[in-house]
């Protein structure tokens, strides 16, 4: 599940995570996503981490038309809805194939804001799925997915095992990892060290205003360009 530490206290943050809802423009849409920190925590708000992604996916002009796509720990959604949009071709079928992937748990909230977020031609090319990570993988096709997405990921280190475990299976040689975080404590290093011992890993973005990293990961000694 896409969860971060999180210590509640005053100000604008955090008035935006417990706000009932959250507005983004991606992708020539408006994204209007329901949070509920109340039932749910901080699987179901937005953290930085997923605007960051999103926007740079955008901004760099990702072509995702025609690739299968799946996002770890989706949380709220956002990311898995932007690259669904991002990923529209001009005919059905040649637009993304993007699965949508979090806990039990938090899966009927996600899907509301997936299915409420997407014109209808695109829905069925957005699939909401269950994936707990290193458990679920017998019904994911090992190597199947030309780009993975995670937002902010990486919290808790005994949980890394499983997500590299995760990661493995769902990449093929021309897989392309990206995955954005903050770094807050070492043991988010120790993670980076992790996969770095699995693939190739590039930091190929940094937000400064939001403190907010994008690594590229692949494997072998590939640097491939998008």
């Amino acid at each position: 599940m896409a969860l971060v530490p999180y210590e509640e206290g005053a100000g604008w943050g955090a008035r935006q995570l417990h706000s009932p809802s959250a507005t983004y423009r991606f992708a020539s849409h408006t994204i209007r996503l329901r949070q509920d920190w109340r039932r749910l925590g901080v699987a179901a708000v937005v953290w930085d981490a997923a605007v960051v992604l999103c926007a740079y996916l955008e901004t760099e002009g990702i072509d995702l038309r025609d690739r299968s796509v799946i996002e770890l720990g989706a949380g709220t959604g956002l990311l898995g809805i932007v690259a669904t949009l991002l990923g529209k071709g001009f005919f059905l079928f040649v637009c993304a194939h993007v699965t949508i992937t979090d806990r039990a748990a938090a899966l009927e909230f996600l899907e509301s804001n997936v299915q409420a977020n997407l014109p209808s031609e695109l829905r069925l090319r957005a699939v909401v799925k269950e994936l707990t990570w290193g458990k679920d993988l017998g019904n994911f096709p090992p190597g199947a997915f030309d780009f993975i997405l995670g937002a902010d990921i990486v919290y808790l280190e005994e949980t890394f095992a499983e997500l590299l475990q995760t990661l493995e299976h769902l990449c093929s040689e021309q897989t392309v990892i990206l995955l954005s975080c903050r770094i807050r404590y070492e043991r988010d290093h120790k993670f980076l060290k992790m996969l770095r011992g699995h693939f190739s890993v590039y930091e190929v973005h940094y937000d400064s205003s939001k403190d907010v990293h994008i690594y590229k990961a692949q494997r072998g000694s590939r640097k491939d360009d998008f």
